[in-house]
């Protein structure tokens, strides 16, 4: 089999193919095993009829179809090895020659993988800032446990506050008008999450359980409903009950009971211990989104649009995903918001563009530097994850490889994670 490999723009090129006669004679005996099974003749049984006999009654041609789908997809990826390229997406194909007894001819018209183009990744200046435990967070840390194992206690007689749950219905209307999503009954919401539009929450400050009362907001000029952008909304709110967080002291008895410490000063140390070290992993991933946009943004790259539209896909999958996990179907979410799939893609587009240039460049650092995850490394990696799923190592070795066929993916994972490693040991902090 030849090869033959032109490019026509910066990342696409035609990549011509000519398999030798007896190859495709091999694709057409393939061909006819596959549909004989299928065909009847008189006088034969079914799957039974020679080959000379089938031809004579339908010609050979009618074995091209299953031949071309049988030894395409063999021929282009020897090809593509061949030729020595790397396709980001499926070619576009062009038989050029199918005929029996004669080599089988095809053109691939391919985008492949973008020249990266580094400039200066080594010494990338970065601004480093401090990121210290002092003792008002940790006071924070404490206040949010003893929120988490906080008692709900029913206010009687007093009236809304910040921090509080409450239940209550509500209807909206715009305009005198109601609008999709605006009603609820017996919905809970803690005041100060944040979670309504702003103004809403801090009107409900104040009201007592059984009492109505009309709340006015605008909704936001970039709000996600259209329909609703900038609009003033008018919500009818009953409060049925209001709950509040009791604190417990944090004492040795609350200590023992959350935890294997005995005293509050084992808990308090342990708890500013876990807080350093994830100060730590803040850090570090501080200087790591500095350095690799530095670098990725010094890099000279024309991406193919394909391979932004494959990451939007991805992206937008694991949206659905999110949305699915909240009872919420995409097209359910699109209806809601106002949006077309299209105008919902270009959404993802900058962030996925940023995403494939910074994958291109650390690949293309990696392979300059010759930075790659070695075996110990993957096992090590393994071991670490079956640890933490308390399993055994063989075990997680096979749910991993089901999915991840030579633990590939995690291969270049951790290459990637060492490039990033490499990328901030030769920054210069200032």
């Amino acid at each position: 089999m030849t090869a033959k490999w032109e490019k026509t723009e910066a990342n696409v090129g035609v990549l011509e193919v000519e398999v030798p006669s007896d190859r495709f004679a091999e694709a057409l005996d393939y061909a006819f095993k596959r549909v004989v099974k299928r065909v009847n003749v008189p006088g034969f049984r079914k799957g039974r009829v020679p080959r000379k006999v089938f031809e004579m009654r339908f010609g050979v041609e009618s074995l091209y179809q299953d031949a071309v789908e049988y030894l395409l997809p063999r021929a282009y990826d020897e090809a593509v090895q061949e030729a020595g390229i790397e396709p980001v997406a499926q070619p576009d194909v062009d038989v050029v020659q199918v005929e029996s007894g004669k080599p089988f001819i095809f053109k691939a018209t391919v985008t492949v993988k973008p020249e990266v183009v580094l400039g200066p990744y080594k010494g990338v200046e970065v601004e480093d800032k401090t990121f210290e435990v002092t003792d008002e967070l940790v006071e924070e840390e404490l206040t949010n446990i003893r929120k988490a194992h906080a008692e709900l206690q029913v206010v009687e007689d007093g009236e809304v506050e910040q921090g509080d749950l409450v239940n209550i219905d509500f209807r909206g209307t715009v305009d005198g008008e109601p609008f999709e999503g605006g009603e609820a009954e017996n919905y809970q919401l803690e005041i100060g999450s944040g979670v309504f539009i702003k103004g809403f929450e801090e009107q409900l400050v104040g009201m007592k359980p059984t009492e109505e009362r009309d709340i006015t907001v605008a909704f936001p000029e970039d709000y996600h409903v259209k329909a609703l952008a900038g609009k003033e909304a008018v919500f009818h709110v009953v409060l049925h009950d209001v709950k509040r967080k009791i604190l417990r002291d944090l004492d040795e008895e609350f200590v023992q009971e959350i935890s294997d410490f005995e005293t509050v000063d084992e808990f308090v140390a342990d708890v500013r211990k876990r807080l350093e070290e994830r100060m730590q992993q803040d850090h570090q991933r501080y200087l790591e989104d500095q350095v690799v946009e530095k670098v990725a943004a010094n890099a000279t790259i024309d991406i193919p649009s394909v391979m932004i539209d494959h990451e939007i896909d991805h992206q937008l999958g694991h949206f659905a995903e999110q949305l699915s996990m909240q009872q919420i179907p995409l097209d359910g979410y699109l209806e809601f918001t106002g949006q077309t799939r299209d105008e919902l893609r270009e959404q993802f587009r900058d962030a996925a563009e940023q995403r494939v240039r910074t994958s291109l460049v650390l690949e293309a650092i990696a392979e300059r530097e010759g930075l790659a995850a070695t075996d110990e490394e993957v096992k090590a990696e393994v071991a670490k994850i079956a640890e933490s799923a308390g399993l055994e190592q063989e075990r997680v070795e096979q749910i991993l490889s089901l999915r991840d066929p030579g633990l590939s993916g995690l291969r270049s994972d951790l290459t990637t994670r060492k490039t990033v490693s490499f990328l901030v040991e030769n920054s210069v902090r200032k």
